[in-house]
């Protein structure tokens, strides 16, 4: 015994002679719609018809007849171009924040307690001191060889930094899809994404070896014994969360263009495959011609 959608009961022959019915109803269908019984004579277009819409009534009642299900559109997010512009806007916001970093004089402060009314801000560049009479007051430091051998060190990587991650940028630009330049080579463009990957993670760790430097050294003086307790000590200022921040977010960035890369490979591979034999049987022919 078997059950149909229905809920009624129906014989196993029964069921077998609907669904042959079913596929004779469907070549009915299309020799109608084509017009084949017009192409036989007049005399058999009545028979056709008869035939056709007794079918459909004896199908549509036990329920054999297919119904025509719309099939749902896939929209597709995650594409090749979308990832190369999620790719490129979040190493464009990590490497603005960086630049920031870079400049700010807020990598150190100090409060003293004896004197409550300063408050010392220090960065790779500057100098500031706040007081509620005067405001800010920044200066820039005397000497650069005076200066401590972290700052030294921390004031190059933050260059090397800022320059391959501005490079990064303008070559990975050119390297998107849907900019008009070497649009007829690929190879160049695929380049150019995978170097702008390299320099933006250069970026990211040139970003993030300075103020993670400055990190140690500031918490090896603050709990180094040697100074009394009366004394004022250094401690991690804001610049140094963003500058982790932006340090890592060119990392994901870098590596976010390289599975941009991986998914245009992805996409070609599945391109050749489709095309592939249709190219080969064309180029099988021509040779033949070529032979002859």
């Amino acid at each position: 015994m078997l059950k149909q959608n229905s809920g009624s009961i129906v014989e196993p022959q029964s069921w077998i002679i609907s669904l042959l019915s079913g596929t004779f109803f469907f070549f009915l269908k299309e020799s109608v719609e084509v017009g084949l019984p017009k192409k036989l004579g007049r005399a058999t277009e009545s028979l056709w018809i008869a035939c056709y819409l007794k079918l459909d009534r004896r199908i549509t009642a036990h329920g054999v007849y297919p119904q025509n299900k719309k099939k749902k559109k896939k929209m597709v997010f995650l594409t090749t171009k979308m990832m190369q512009r999620t790719a490129l806007f979040v190493s464009f916001g990590s490497f603005v924040t960086s630049l920031t970093t870079a400049f700010l004089p807020l990598w150190k402060t100090m409060n003293s307690d004896l004197n409550e009314v300063e408050n010392w801000f220090s960065g790779l560049w500057l100098t500031c001191l706040y007081t509620d009479e005067k405001g800010i007051q920044c200066k820039a430091y005397d000497s650069v060889l005076g200066l401590p051998m972290d700052l030294q060190i921390s004031r190059v990587l933050v260059l090397i930094s800022i320059g391959t991650g501005g490079f990064a940028l303008l070559t990975a630009f050119v390297g998107l899809e849907g900019v008009e330049m070497c649009v007829r080579k690929p190879d160049v463009k695929r380049g150019l994404l995978i170097f702008s990957g390299v320099m933006t993670w250069v970026s990211g760790l040139t970003t993030l070896a300075p103020v993670s430097i400055v990190a140690y050294t500031t918490v090896v003086d603050f709990w180094d014994e040697g100074f009394p307790d009366v004394m004022p000590r250094w401690e991690c200022g804001e610049a140094m969360f963003s500058g982790w921040f932006g340090g890592l977010g060119q990392v994901i960035g870098g590596s976010l263009f390289f599975v941009a890369v991986c998914m245009g490979d992805h996409d070609l591979q599945r391109l050749k495959v489709s095309v592939g034999p249709e190219l080969r049987r064309g180029t099988k022919n021509y040779l033949k011609t070529e032979v002859l």
